[in-house]
């Protein structure tokens, strides 16, 4: 596909309040929000399909629990390592042209999948057929990078949050569409929910065809990748989202098998419990971004950080009592609060790097350019890393239930990990220097408290 092929728009500048406001900015910025959040609603419960097919998997699949987290780990896996690629993929082809492929090629999983689901097929064939729904995976860090250009600085938290929880929402759409499936027709009819889905892609590909712009100015940058790279705060970010989003697409995966394998639900019951989280984590996802926009990223992640300890430590103790009651308002928390750390996570990314480039000298428009130029960048490296969290949470499930026969050592394992990401997120981003302290005086913007405002 050409460079120059479809809608493009040659200047954008949302930071001149004036443009963003009087010259149509906003309204632009607006629909392609609109448009951006449909694919990658659709995208996400893509993603999401082989946690809902292993609810149609009886014993006539002969596939143990263990395989069945190990299926649900790989669309992570191949998601997570094309989210590079897509990310680069906005400034080649431009983000309404990579949106409509990007669309397009979610036939390909879902088609597969209606042509292989049957008692018999070989374990090593669906294990490439859940593969190919990692591209669904990929959209995410598409749309982010994209309506990241799109929006100021001021907005983002709110543009972010809404673009990735609308998103996030595919993955509780496609649970709730499983449980209407499996409740008329029976858990033996798995390719109803394909027939569903594949006119939807179609549609949102048409969609974006009409209504999506691409932006000129947004280019890629390989020396924005390596400097990005370089910079500790892009690999700092990407642990603390492998905590936020890894726990969010990872629970996701693995909610209906835990509840089937631990407490003995059937593959109706799993259904009718399995959306509620991912709905409530994604809904939430918007709040959090608006709350970092107002009380600064640093501050709202690491409050969400112990909260996420705290819930991790109920679901510990249901566990250990087999206890369904307790477990699942425990779990269900979980999801909450990592939907809510995911937006103020995602908001703390552009800050960062603005506090750096103002740190460096620069102002007003050079440092928004820069802040741009390596915030974007480092979208891509921080989405991909954070989404490869959702496979070690599969696998650690795996790990579990295969030496325990329950998930409580892997919910240990997560609990140790957010105390990490708690301690990180104090020390780099909020922890005041001793010198600040003791002298009374203003942390200047290279000191970690500064970070606590991004």
């Amino acid at each position: 596909m050409s460079r120059w092929t479809g809608r493009w728009i040659e200047t954008w500048d949302p930071e001149d309040e004036r443009f963003w406001n009087e010259g149509g900015g906003r309204r632009t910025a607006l629909r392609n929000l609109v448009f951006s959040v449909l694919s990658e609603h659709i995208g996400f419960s893509i993603w999401s399909l082989w946690s809902v097919m292993v609810l149609f998997m009886g014993p006539e699949y002969h596939v143990d629990p263990a395989g069945k987290f190990f299926l649900v780990a790989m669309p992570t896996l191949v998601g997570g390592v094309l989210r590079v690629p897509y990310t680069f993929a906005v400034a080649v082809f431009g983000g309404r042209n990579w949106t409509i492929v990007s669309a397009a090629l979610l036939l390909v999983p879902t088609v597969t999948a209606a042509v292989v689901m049957h008692p018999g097929v070989s374990y090593g064939t669906l294990m490439v057929v859940a593969a190919l729904t990692g591209v669904g995976g990929g959209n995410f860090a598409s749309s982010m990078t994209n309506i990241n250009a799109f929006y100021p600085l001021r907005e983002k938290g709110w543009a972010l949050g809404l673009n990735a929880g609308g998103g996030n929402l595919g993955v509780a759409a496609i649970q709730l569409v499983t449980l209407l499936v499996i409740a008329t027709a029976g858990a033996g009819h798995p390719r109803v929910v394909l027939a569903v889905y594949i006119p939807l892609i179609v549609v949102a590909a048409v969609l974006s065809a009409l209504f999506m712009d691409n932006l000129s100015p947004v280019k890629n940058d390989t020396g924005a990748a390596v400097d990005a790279a370089k910079d500790p705060h892009t690999w700092i970010m990407a642990l603390l989202y492998i905590g936020t989003f890894g726990s969010f697409i990872g629970y996701s995966f693995a909610f209906g098998l835990v509840l089937q394998n631990q407490f003995g639900r059937t593959p109706l019951h799993a259904a009718y419990l399995t959306f509620i989280g991912p709905l409530l984590g994604s809904l939430i996802r918007p709040l959090g971004g608006r709350l970092a926009d107002r009380f600064g990223g640093g501050r709202i992640t690491l409050w969400n950080f112990l909260a996420m300890a705290a819930a991790t430590g109920v679901v510990i103790t249901a566990s250990v009592h087999e206890s369904l009651g307790l477990f699942l308002p425990g779990f269900i928390a979980l999801f909450v609060l990592s939907g809510l750390g995911n937006g103020s996570v995602y908001k703390m990314i552009p800050g960062i790097f603005q506090k750096k480039a103002e740190a460096s000298g620069l102002a007003g428009e050079a440092a928004a350019a820069h802040a741009r130029r390596l915030s974007g960048a480092s979208m891509g490296l921080i989405g991909a890393v954070g989404a490869l969290g959702g496979v070690g949470i599969n696998l650690a499930f795996r790990e579990s239930f295969l030496n325990t026969a329950d998930g409580t050592p892997a919910f240990v394992t997560f609990l140790g990990y957010y105390a990490v990401c708690f301690a990180v997120t104090w020390a780099v981003y909020l922890r005041r220097p001793a010198r600040a302290r003791s002298a009374g005086e203003q942390a200047t913007p290279t000191a970690s408290a500064a970070y606590a405002e991004v």
